[in-house]
């Protein structure tokens, strides 16, 4: 990992990239963000709320405007949402303005982190793992394209995969 390189975490919802974002930039003295919180404060409402007025394209839209906006930030761990590798514009900053991590884990895993959660609007449905099966198999190709590390979270804690994550990534040159 180059010096002052920024990191960013890409990975579906529920597999840690937030929680785990969190320690890493302690660990790494960085500053940690998260675009969907950022996308939240700057519109004063919700993910979820977004989705229902403006529908996922919209979202995307916002979506894609934050990002380019943070990844110019230098010496920042980014939790991206789940989809942001959807458009090509971000998997492009992506892989050029930082180093990214795709955080992987089964979905059995990111359906018991991820289901009962209200502020996932992807996930609001009858089948929520079929959807996400759905969206793994979509997604899956995308998250690998842009990382340069991929990184398992099934079955670690979010400290412990911090600091193994960690000790990979300043070994990274």
């Amino acid at each position: 990992m180059k010096s002052g390189q920024s990191i960013f975490l890409v990975g579906p919802m529920g597999v840690g990239k937030t929680t785990i974002g969190r320690q890493l930039a302690r660990l790494l003295d960085y500053d940690f963000v998260d675009s969907d919180h950022q996308i939240e404060a700057k519109t004063g409402a919700s993910i979820a709320w977004i989705f229902d007025v403006e529908g996922e394209a919209g979202f995307r839209q916002r979506e894609q405007s934050m990002l380019d906006k943070l990844t110019q930030r230098p010496e920042i761990v980014l939790a991206t949402g789940g989809g942001a590798v959807i458009k090509p514009e971000n998997r492009q900053v992506l892989q050029q303005r930082g180093l990214c991590v795709y955080l992987k884990a089964d979905v059995d895993e990111l359906l018991k982190r991820a289901a009962h959660d209200k502020n996932r609007p992807l996930l609001q449905t009858d089948k929520p793992k079929k959807k996400l099966t759905a969206l793994m198999k979509e997604r899956e190709p995308w998250y690998r394209e842009v990382a340069a590390l991929v990184f398992d979270t099934q079955r670690k804690n979010s400290a412990s995969s911090a600091s193994v994550l960690h000790k990979m990534l300043v070994k990274l040159d």
